[in-house]
């Protein structure tokens, strides 16, 4: 928590200032036009507070402290223009309607999930940004789990979205699930330091009966366990060949945006990057060759925001591998397809021993065409 300043001679104790929604480390700050306005809008109340608090210094300090944890939220927002974004793929700031429901994934400061209005950051945006139309994925929620469709997906709120036509038992039920949601919401933007004990036994009496997930589970949700359909069958087909490497496909990663000199100009979601935006962005490709001087396999990666190609790839060679390759840099090329442009770094090795095989099949291989 944060305290205003106090001038000398003030006695009186100033009001404790509670932290804005949380966004975690890394993370930015994305806002939609709207919610930038409101930012904007509790500036200026906040200005006028400030003024009307007259020759009250602890008031004033109480005001100063509020003013500068918005300051700095409105320094670091990053406004996302909706009407660049594809319609047909859930992204951020975008309607999407689903089980007869309608949300909107908006900023952390201007979510409100009583109004269908839910972060970016949350389980259930996680679980949304990336799918399409149509489709269908297993969420969990406090009283179990439910399977999700999409069912519309829009920049606007339209005559189709609208949720709200249909009888008062249907309100009810849209009702409940923001109750739900309402909590969820809360206790995802909050540190886990600033939960209320009747929140978190809330949370966990509905929960009982999730094979005891915790508050943690839902708050911390990096890497939601949430699976659709398809992709639950294609980890299923996988139980028999646990060792067979698969491409990395996580739509709710922030990648870095560079331009073509290698330098990092802003963030984007993974999803963002993928559907036809061509937003530059760095990749790294690994070849493997065997004793025979035949390539053994061939592997991608997407560089994390904050790493070099290398040090990406030297992570993420123990998931392929127990060997301790000897990396070689080959080149770097510009790789401009219909959906994605990337700035990618090739480098190839030499495994003696046992490796991940690759996938065998024409899509996969033609990422490789020019390296």
């Amino acid at each position: 928590m944060s305290r205003g300043f106090v001038k000398e001679g003030d006695q009186e104790e100033v009001p404790m200032v509670l932290p804005r929604a949380f966004i975690p480390d890394g993370v930015p700050n994305y806002v939609t036009s709207e919610g930038l306005q409101l930012l904007h809008d509790e500036m200026e109340t906040l200005k006028k507070e400030w003024i009307e608090a007259g020759s009250n210094h602890v008031t004033k300090n109480h005001v100063d402290a509020k003013m500068r944890l918005l300051s700095e939220r409105i320094g670091n927002a990053v406004l996302i223009d909706t009407s660049k974004a594809n319609s047909n793929i859930v992204s951020f700031g975008m309607y999407v309607k689903y089980n007869d429901k309608v949300i909107r994934i908006v900023g952390v400061d201007e979510a409100d999930a009583s109004k269908g209005l839910i972060s970016f950051i949350s389980p259930l945006a996680k679980a949304l940004i990336g799918k399409k139309k149509g489709d269908k994925f297993e969420f969990k929620v406090p009283k179990g789990s439910e399977i999700v469709e999409v069912q519309e997906i829009s920049k606007t709120m339209n005559d189709e979205l609208n949720p709200f036509d249909k009888k008062k038992s249907a309100d009810k039920e849209i009702s409940g699930t923001l109750s739900e949601l309402t909590l969820i919401e809360k206790l995802t933007n909050e540190k886990p330091e600033d939960r209320q004990p009747s929140d978190i036994k809330a949370v966990n009496t509905t929960t009982t009966v999730l094979d005891n997930i915790s508050v943690e589970d839902i708050s911390q949700n990096t890497d939601s366990e949430v699976t659709s359909l398809s992709e639950t069958q294609s980890s299923e087909s996988r139980v028999h060949d646990k060792k067979t490497f698969t491409p990395e496909n996580k739509a709710t990663d922030f990648l870095p945006i560079i331009n073509e000199q290698g330098n990092i100009i802003g963030h984007a979601l993974y999803c963002e990057i993928h559907n036809g935006n061509k937003l530059l962005h760095p990749s790294v490709h690994l070849i493997v060759y065997n004793s025979q001087k035949e390539i053994a396999a061939r592997y991608w990666w997407h560089v994390a925001f904050g790493e070099t190609a290398e040090k990406t790839l030297k992570r993420k060679i123990k998931e392929i591998t127990s060997e301790n390759l000897k990396l070689k840099f080959k080149k770097q090329y510009l790789r401009d397809t219909r959906n994605e442009k990337e700035l990618v770094s090739v480098f190839t090795s030499v495994c003696l021993g046992e490796i991940m095989p690759s996938p065998d099949d024409k899509d996969y291989e033609a990422i490789f065409e020019k390296d």
